[in-house]
């Protein structure tokens, strides 16, 4: 990649300008949702379960949650964010009047993606901490997983945000995608223990698994090769979309 680390923090820096001054009204609706499903479904639904993967049910939500936050702040603006200024604003057109190249634009688009998504995760971890469900400290060892989750979902959203020609098609994303992967990921209920045969090869091929799982065992303080597993999955399927976001970037930008 002809990549300049100047260039693309530029682009980095650009977008964090612009969200130092709407970053309230950013913030708050993507952070408060996980805590929302902390509240009504751990402690609502919680109260009706005694017990789940071995701990209390607010308990074994709280890591999947985590890497929720996370994939939120990722995909909001690795596709909506990313698609205003690639196809209404034409931000990405004038930044190529200067030195800056497409290779630039993606690095610093998924750069900031990944500042997200770190906001996001860390932000309800502390919220966990206050709340006394994450386990100190051994549950500092699940935060590696904040940055996991946001690098994959940044890859996936900005490689289906640049094969759309209309804004309309994103609720196709965040519906038919996003929402399975939130209900049938680790999140709510071992999928282990619920999922069996072929269906749990389907269940180990989805994204939000491995960041989810690689959370509970750190927070479990259950360190083994199936981490590695999933550190490895996040980061082969992050570059092979990245590899066709860049040959996409680069045909949508230069015709």
């Amino acid at each position: 990649m002809s990549v300049s680390m100047p260039h693309a923090l530029s682009v980095w820096w650009r977008n964090a300008s612009m969200y130092r001054r709407t970053w309230k009204a950013n913030l708050l609706p993507n952070f408060f949702e996980p805590v929302f499903y902390l509240a009504g479904i751990g402690i609502g639904v919680g109260a009706y379960i005694q017990e789940m993967g071995g701990t209390s049910y607010a308990r074994f939500l709280a890591p999947g949650l985590v890497c929720v936050a996370a994939m939120n702040g990722a995909s909001f603006e690795a596709t909506y964010n990313v698609f205003v200024r690639l196809t209404w604003e034409k931000t990405y057109d004038a930044m190529l009047t200067t030195p800056v190249e497409p290779d630039d634009v993606l690095l610093g688009e998924l750069l900031w993606a990944l500042t997200r998504a770190c906001i996001y995760g860390g932000a309800f971890f502390l919220v966990l901490m206050a709340f006394g469900l994450a386990p100190l400290p051994i549950a500092l060892a699940a935060l590696p997983a904040i940055p996991l989750a946001g690098l994959l979902f940044s890859a996936i959203g900005i490689a289906f945000t640049l094969r759309v020609t209309k804004i309309d098609f994103l609720s196709f994303y965040f519906t038919l995608f996003l929402t399975p992967l939130f209900l049938f990921s680790d999140v709510f209920f071992p999928i282990d223990e619920r999922l069996s045969g072929g269906w749990l090869w389907v269940a180990e091929a989805l994204p939000l698994v491995h960041p989810v799982r690689f959370a509970r065992s750190a927070f479990a303080g259950q360190f083994g090769w199936q981490m590695l597993w999933d550190v490895a999955y996040v980061l082969v399927v992050s570059t092979l979309l990245l590899a066709f976001a860049r040959r996409t970037i680069r045909r949508r930008l230069t015709a």
